[in-house]
């Protein structure tokens, strides 16, 4: 059972998805407006937040902001449809994933679902070369390409020895990149590794995903991710 933090100002949203989550075995919390998101996060340390974007006091991607400064935690967006900016931003900001009003709960909780399942590390890759070790139970355990390396039982990732924090989504997209070495990842192929089958993510959000690695590698001056034009992405760090 997960604790889920459900944070919108519209108190029949909250009611619809607490129903839903509860149903689904999840214990939830709620917050009304962002300022209470903040606080309730503080408190409760839940596994998974479901986040509103346009909230009183402070709104989404100021909570996702904040809430980023100092956690990984997977956080998913609820969005109007006439809000794509929003949801890119939300994205850019750290966001793992978003439904739009007015949005099916199942569909919802099948997107908690995947996104506690890709936080907790429960699927698990191929690799085909001896810079990927294995627990005894044959699960990838750590990934290597040359000073870029994912402790995938840890959930950690560091550039020569020095951590770079990603959340769940980005580990895993990372980590699907780094496979197989020099293999170009069509963003087609990297949803459905990363998010699982029937997940309608556009060409953007994996875009927004790869920036924020970008972004955190470029913190240490290297970029490991190149862009295939065209076609995806690859990484470009060669195993020692």
């Amino acid at each position: 059972m997960a604790t889920v933090l459900v944070a919108d100002d519209d108190a029949h949203i909250r009611e619809v998805v607490r129903f839903a989550l509860e149903r689904a075995g999840h214990e939830v919390r709620e917050a009304a407006d962002g300022a209470a998101a903040l606080v309730a996060f503080e408190r409760a340390e839940p596994d998974l937040i479901v986040l509103d974007i346009v909230m009183p006091e402070q709104d989404g991607l100021e909570v996702c902001r904040r809430v980023r400064e100092r956690s990984t935690v997977p956080i998913l967006f609820l969005s109007s449809r006439d809000e794509e900016l929003d949801r890119v931003l939300g994205l850019e900001m750290g966001g793992d994933d978003y439904v739009t009003k007015p949005f099916s709960p199942r569909e919802l909780v099948a997107r908690v679902k995947a996104m506690l399942r890709r936080a907790s590390g429960e699927r698990v890759l191929s690799a085909s070369d001896p810079t990927s070790a294995r627990t005894e139970s044959g699960t990838l355990a750590r990934i290597e390409r040359g000073p870029l390396c994912l402790d995938v039982e840890r959930h950690l990732c560091s550039w020569n020895d020095e951590e770079i924090l990603l959340t769940a989504t980005e580990f895993m997209l990372l980590r699907c990149l780094l496979a197989v070495p020099q293999r170009v990842y069509g963003r087609d192929e990297l949803v459905e590794r990363a998010y699982g089958h029937g997940h309608h993510i556009t060409d953007r959000t994996v875009d927004s995903h790869v920036r924020r690695i970008r972004r955190k590698f470029a913190a240490l001056g290297v970029d490991p991710i190149e862009t295939v034009y065209g076609v995806g992405y690859r990484v470009k760090v060669e195993p020692v």
